[in-house]
């Protein structure tokens, strides 16, 4: 085997033993690419969202592809329902293998403001759905590989604003960073329990929030010249969260096309 081919992408089925659930926007924009990429790699896939009718959706698309779905709804902010989503998903698939956490952000939520302007209310909003459902579904998805003994993988979708500065977005870097905090601690508590997780952080990406916040004018400031895909993400994260990655935990994946490694002057 040549260089070329140890470092090629897997090849397709890699996931065709594992059962995942895609968490928290599972049925639009990242999430709806991950649900498909992770179906399409032939995992059997449980996907939530708060909108019944694009949890549906997704499921659909999967199915539509030969694959296997089933769809679930619920609200992240409430622990019950990450408790409840995390047991549809053990119930419908017979157990759980994969992990992955999607849905966050700021600009969606509450208004982009200087961090003296922010009120506690919307910070509080900011940790809800990016960081503490995160912590939640982690400790339930722990608890369920744990009773299982044969692993499993975690990957929560972040952003370069866990490790830059985020300007007007202060909360929501905070949230990111401390979700790549939480994949060090959890690969360095449950390594020997065959557990890992890791970070796909983001950085731009033509999502329909995205598009609606994001002016064209921050293309040129991208070392690449464009947006990132949604589709590009996912990839990610089912490298991730496959057995290609399995010597990889606590770790995070930039998908930002080059815009942290730019320096003042180029």
């Amino acid at each position: 085997m040549n260089l070329m081919t140890f470092f090629a992408y897997p090849p397709a089925m890699q996931l065709s033993t594992k059962r995942a659930l895609v968490i928290g926007g599972g049925g639009g924009g990242i999430g709806r690419a991950t649900t498909e990429a992770l179906g399409n790699e032939g995992a059997a896939v449980v996907v939530a969202d708060l909108d019944p009718a694009r949890a549906a959706e997704a499921a659909d698309a999967v199915r539509a592809a030969g694959g296997t779905a089933y769809p679930v709804s619920g609200d992240v902010r409430s622990a019950e329902d990450i408790e409840a989503m995390v047991a549809e998903a053990v119930r419908r698939l017979g157990g759980l293998d994969v992990l992955v956490t999607v849905v966050g952000g700021q600009v969606a939520f509450v208004p982009a403001v200087r961090l003296h302007e922010m009120a506690d209310a919307d910070w509080d909003t900011i940790y809800e759905v990016n960081l503490r459902y995160v912590a939640r579904a982690v400790r339930a998805a722990l608890r369920v590989f744990l009773d299982q003994g044969t692993g499993g993988a975690i990957v929560s979708v972040g952003s370069v604003t866990g490790f830059m500065a985020a300007p007007e977005q202060a909360a929501y870097g905070v949230m990111k960073a401390g979700i790549l905090s939480l994949a060090r601690t959890v690969a360095a508590e449950y390594a020997r329990d065959g557990i890992r997780m890791n970070v796909a952080a983001a950085g731009a990406i033509a999502t329909a929030v995205a598009n609606g916040v994001v002016g064209a004018d921050v293309v040129e400031e991208i070392p690449v010249g464009r947006f990132g895909r949604s589709e590009e993400v996912a990839r990610a994260v089912v490298y991730l969260a496959s057995d290609a990655a399995s010597y990889i935990t606590g770790q995070q994946l930039v998908l930002d096309g080059g815009v942290s490694v730019r320096g003042p002057f180029g």
